[in-house]
This record gives C-alpha cells, structure tokens and sequence, in this order.
C-alpha cells in the first residue's frame, strides 16, 4: 500500500455518461485474451460472451467508487488501473495497480456488498464485465469457473499481504522493486507477460513517490541485472530476485 495523490488535471472536466450507456460487445481479440472463458464448456461460454461489455474509460475517471453498489465483476484489457481507498484524513492509500488481463473484485461480487475501494484509471484504458447475475449463474454451474475465482481469491489474499509488507518499506528502490513484481503476477495478471507498458509517473503514482525518485530506483534495478527500461515499458529479467530484493 502506498500513498499517492492523483493528478488533478488528468481528471475529465466533463462528466461522462455513465459506464453502461457508453458499453459495447467486446471484439473476437478481446475474447480471446479473458482467461477464465478458457474454463468454461461451450454452453456457459456463450452464455459468459453474450453479457460481457467493455467500455473505455478516460484517466482520471473512476470504474468503482466506494459505498456504490456491486453491479459488475470487471477486468482490464488494455490501460492501468489503480484500486486504492482514502483514510479517515482524507488521504488516498493505493492498494495496488491492475494491469491488462487482470479481474478484480471478485470478493465484493461474491458478498454482493458495496465497494470498499476505488478504481481509478490511470490513463485512457478499456475495462471489461459480466454482470453479478451472470457471475452468480456461472458460479452456480460452472466447475471451472469456480476453481478460477477461488484461485483469484487466494493469490489476491497473498497480493495483499504482500502490499501491507510493502507500505512499512522505508527504502524507496525496495518499494519500487516489490511494487513492480506485484505488477507482473502470472496468476493475477496473466496478459502482462514480461513487458509492462507503463511510464516512471504512473509507477510514481501507485509507490508513493516522485517521477525522479522512481527513475533514480529503476536505474539501480537495470544496474542489478533485475529489469531493463525500454521505451515506455519495463521489461522484468528476473522476478524472483525482484520479488526479494533489499
């Protein structure tokens, strides 16, 4: 976890239609890069295609908002995402990013209560979702669906603990380094691969820290033989080590 202001004039200066009126169905590519649809027999999967929308969302603008009613389960198919809440001052603590191929907020969906978090796009990005009934009927069905989600779950609880050892970090190339590898989970995040398409200000934004202080921490990680800096990515050479680093 972190703390990290987002930048005022990033966010839209009009309101926009709400998600749903501005969704459509999602593309043949789309499709193929949803990971759980792979669980599913053909039966369930035309069902899960048919409800799936995706929208795009404009940086600065939120997908969830905390206290708002569950209506979706969502994942990322291109952009950057940050989920964080705000403490009793005021003040916004990022939990985590979410990086194209990850779903989230399977938890709220399965309770079916109000968000306790807010996401919050960090650039212009595409979000997918299924609506709660059709998660609802594909946990009632589907066997595979069910291993999906209860593997979420239990990398999501480990994601988590991991971000709670984070925040207490007080060297910044730790948190920049532990942050990162967090950011290339296979399981959570499977579209990433080795390469993530992110600048030094959106790492910034979910570390806590400024654009230099994160450049000065990933030129130390490159020098490590941890990761190499390519144009507008990072490309990861040894996670474990990035995942232990410091």
């Amino acid at each position: 976890m972190s703390y990290a202001a987002f930048p005022v004039d990033a966010v839209p200066a009009a309101v926009p239609a709400p998600l749903r009126a501005r969704s459509r169905a999602l593309t043949a590519d789309e499709l193929q890069g949803i990971p759980w649809l792979r669980t599913l027999r053909a039966d369930e999967r035309t069902v899960a295609e048919a409800d799936l929308r995706a929208v795009q969302v404009e940086a600065g603008e939120f997908v969830c908002r905390v206290g708002r009613p569950v209506t979706y389960w969502f994942g990322l198919i291109d952009g950057l995402l940050k989920m964080s809440n705000d403490t009793a001052l005021g003040v916004p603590i990022t939990f985590t990013g979410v990086p194209p191929g990850g779903w989230f907020g399977e938890g709220t969906v399965l309770k079916h209560e109000p968000y306790r978090y807010n996401i919050l796009a960090l650039r212009r990005s595409v979000v997918a979702g299924i609506t709660v009934q059709t998660f609802d009927w594909l946990l009632d069905r589907s066997i595979g669906f069910n291993r999906f989600v209860m593997m979420q779950l239990n990398e999501r609880l480990g994601q988590f603990i991991g971000a709670r050892e984070i925040d207490r970090l007080t060297q910044p190339d730790q948190r920049v380094a532990r942050s990162l590898a967090a950011l290339f989970h296979p399981v959570l995040y499977p579209g990433v691969g080795d390469l993530l398409r992110i600048t030094q200000q959106e790492i910034g934004y979910l570390v806590g820290l400024s654009r230099q202080r994160v450049n000065v921490a990933l030129q130390h990680l490159q020098a490590g033989g941890l990761i190499r800096v390519e144009y507008g990515g990072v490309r990861v050479l040894d996670l474990d080590a990035l995942r232990r680093y410091g």
